[in-house]
């Protein structure tokens, strides 16, 4: 478990599916995300969580004090790289509340100091400003764009692609990260 000043992040479980369906399956939440599909039907959360990787971390976000599941997080990894990438949601009811940041930033401290991985890349819809924001806050930097690259929803759209090394990270943010 990783814990911030906020947040408990801890392994999902099966017993997160019908959050993970009732939060992820909020059309708002799937627009902005690229494979959130919509609808969230039943049986697809379990699903999803029966198809995970024994390396692959993926956390469930708790608010502290109250326990609720508000969103996502996982670094799926590449272990003959040491390299993963970041994904994460927030349900839309807890938006607008840094908790997407907090959670990114914790994961990124744990991939570089427990996971002794050298890189973390991640990708968002070009016009997902606040996903954007979200990693260049955790030092990110856009390493390129794939113009028309996927089509979500039914139109083209340019897929960002972000990068983030540990020597940056070091150099950036040293010994104290939270």
């Amino acid at each position: 478990m990783i814990s911030t000043a906020r947040l408990f992040l801890e392994p999902v479980t099966p017993e997160d599916a019908g959050e993970i369906r009732r939060l992820a399956g909020d059309e708002a939440v799937a627009r902005s995300a690229l494979n959130i599909p919509h609808p969230f039907e039943e049986g697809m959360a379990e699903e999803w969580i029966g198809r995970l990787k024994p390396g692959d971390v993926v956390l469930a976000i708790r608010q502290k004090g109250e326990d609720t599941l508000i969103g996502m997080i996982g670094l799926i990894r590449d272990e003959e790289n040491d390299s993963a990438e970041l994904s994460y949601w927030i349900g839309r009811p807890y938006w607008g509340r840094g908790f997407a940041g907090e959670a990114a930033n914790a994961v990124v401290e744990y991939a570089f100091r427990s996971l002794g991985l050298n890189r973390i890349f991640a990708t968002t819809l070009s016009r997902n400003s606040a996903s954007i924001r979200v990693l260049e806050k955790a030092g990110f930097k856009v390493e390129g764009c794939l113009r028309r690259h996927v089509k979500h929803w039914g139109q083209f759209e340019d897929l960002l692609y972000h990068g983030l090394l540990r020597a940056e990270y070091e150099e950036e943010f040293g010994e104290d990260r939270q």
